[in-house]
C-alpha cells in the first residue's frame, strides 16, 4: 500500500510539475517578458514566493548577480529548482523551505519579491501582503501576477485584481503598473511607500 501511494504521490508532483511548467503559459506570458516590466539591477536581492518549479526564479537569477531566495513549501520543487540552477551554471539561487509566515529574511533586506499565481493559494491574504512589506527594502518592488476572477467559475480560488489593489494599497504600497497579458491573468507591480 505504501508503495502505491508513493507513486501516486510520484504521479501528482509530475502533473503539478507539467502544469506549472506549461508550455502555453509561457508562450502566453514568458518569464522574461514580465521581469522586463520591472527595473533590476544588477545586483538586486529578488525573494520568489511559491517558486514552484522555476517559472520565475531561473531567469531572475540570470538577470541579476544579486541573491535569488526560492520560497516554496515543497522540497521536490526545491529539488528541481536547485538541479535547473545547476545545469544552467547559476549559483546565486538559493532555496528555502518554508512557509511565508516562518521567512527566515530579516525585515528591509530584499528589494523586489515576485509572487506569481500563488496568493490566492495563501490566506489571509492582508497578512501576507504585511510579510512582503517587511522584507521589502523602501521603495522595493513586488510584482503580483494573478488569475482574474471569473463570474462563473467560483470553485477556483481567485483574487480579483480590484480587490488586490485595494489590499496593497492598504498595506502600505504604491501601485505603479498594472496590466493583463492575458484575459485570465492580471500583473500588478507595486512599490513599497517608505
Amino acid at each position: 500500500m505504501n508503495k502505491h501511494n508513493h507513486s501516486h504521490h510520484e504521479d501528482n508532483f509530475a502533473k503539478k510539475v507539467a502544469s506549472l511548467d506549461n508550455m502555453k503559459r509561457r508562450e502566453g506570458f514568458p518569464p522574461e517578458q514580465l521581469l522586463k516590466q520591472v527595473s533590476i539591477n544588477a545586483n538586486d536581492t529578488i525573494l520568489d514566493i511559491g517558486a514552484g518549479t522555476g517559472f520565475l526564479t531561473i531567469p531572475a537569477a540570470k538577470v541579476t548577480d544579486g541573491l535569488v531566495y526560492a520560497l516554496d513549501i515543497d522540497p521536490k520543487m526545491l529539488q528541481l529548482i536547485q538541479s535547473r540552477a545547476e545545469d544552467e551554471g547559476l549559483k546565486n539561487i538559493q532555496t528555502i523551505q518554508k512557509d511565508m509566515k516562518e521567512l527566515p529574511l530579516s525585515a528591509n533586506s530584499v528589494d523586489i519579491v515576485l509572487a506569481s499565481l500563488v496568493l490566492h493559494e495563501i490566506n489571509p491574504l492582508s497578512e501576507t501582503l504585511q510579510f512582503i512589506n517587511q522584507v521589502l527594502k523602501a521603495k522595493g518592488t513586488f510584482v503580483c501576477v494573478e488569475l482574474e476572477e471569473e463570474k462563473n467559475e467560483s470553485h477556483l480560488p481567485r483574487i480579483a485584481s480590484a480587490t488586490m489593489e485595494k489590499q496593497l494599497e492598504q498595506t502600505g504600497f504604491e501601485i505603479s503598473k498594472k496590466f493583463h497579458p492575458t484575459d485570465a491573468i492580471y500583473v500588478i507591480i507595486a512599490q513599497k511607500k517608505q
